[in-house]
């Protein structure tokens, strides 16, 4: 069950990250979410590991593809400060 609500929870936040970052051009409040974000997909991602090795591992490329938003995200950041 956690694993399942842990899941919309990062779910919700990554389109939160979008309305932030593009929608109100909020650099420093999108790192805030995507952090945030990397945090609770690998929350998840451990939880659901515990359940099946698949759907764990499923998880990882999204993790990876999040590092990188995340990096960029921050490059964004101090580019324009």
């Amino acid at each position: 069950k956690t694993a399942f609500i842990l899941f919309w929870i990062q779910l919700g936040l990554n389109a939160i990250w979008s309305v932030v970052f593009f929608g109100f051009e909020s650099i420093s409040g999108g790192l805030i979410i995507i952090v945030s974000l990397w945090v609770l997909v690998l929350l998840t991602m451990a939880r659901f590991f515990k359940i099946s090795r698949v759907a764990g591992g499923l998880m990882v490329p999204y993790l990876v593809w999040l590092s990188i938003a995340a990096s960029l995200n921050t490059g964004i950041l101090v580019l324009n400060t």
